[in-house]
């Protein structure tokens, strides 16, 4: 077992290439895309998610703890332009490294 970081990004599904372009750029190379997602903000803003021209995305990374910083730094500025939100957790990834290796 080892610790790694959990990346979790809601954007508009217009912005995918975007991000995963950059979470490439920052090493962080395994991701989970998840499309057509809809739900209401921590500020309880309800948007009328049925009337948008462009779905939403729900992209799950996992990285070592070092490559978060350079990850964040590629991120938030696309987040920043277009919009969408970047939740970020520690998890332990229960596959041992060795057995990744020899694949």
């Amino acid at each position: 077992m080892h610790p790694v970081k959990r990346i979790e990004i809601v954007a508009n599904s217009f912005e995918l290439g975007k991000i995963l372009d950059a979470l490439k750029q920052a090493g962080v190379s395994g991701h989970l895309v998840i499309r057509n997602v809809a739900g209401q903000g921590l500020l309880g803003d309800a948007e009328d998610l049925d009337m948008t021209m462009l779905d939403n995305v729900y992209v799950i990374a996992f990285c070592p703890p070092e490559k978060l910083k350079s990850a964040v730094e590629v991120i938030r500025p696309i987040l920043n332009k277009f919009g969408g939100t970047c939740y970020i957790s520690d998890a332990i990834e229960i596959r041992s490294l060795r057995c990744v290796a020899s694949i």
